[in-house]
């Protein structure tokens, strides 16, 4: 019996490859409203970060959130991706 494939994402912040369960998905929707996915089930765009406010930080300065969700990001919609972060 061959053994279930893990899928794979990069994070935007730190570049490395993790499995999809380590990373959490931001997504922007439809409507254009940017939030976070828990569940990594939410139509729209989607982008993959870690758990950590360093990767946060790094996406936040090199504006790679915005590029891979090809949308601008607001600095308000990072503190609140912060706070969900940290919870």
């Amino acid at each position: 019996m061959k053994p279930k494939k893990i899928p794979f994402r990069m994070c935007v912040g730190c570049q490395t490859m993790k499995s999809k369960k380590e990373l959490m998905r931001v997504v922007r929707t439809p409507d254009g409203e940017i939030v976070l996915d828990p569940t990594g089930k939410k139509a729209g765009r989607g982008a993959y970060m870690c758990r950590s406010e360093q990767c946060l930080t790094k996406a936040f300065k090199e504006k790679r959130l915005e590029k891979a969700l090809k949308h601008q990001v607001d600095e308000a919609v990072y503190n609140a991706l912060k706070t969900g972060i940290v919870e």
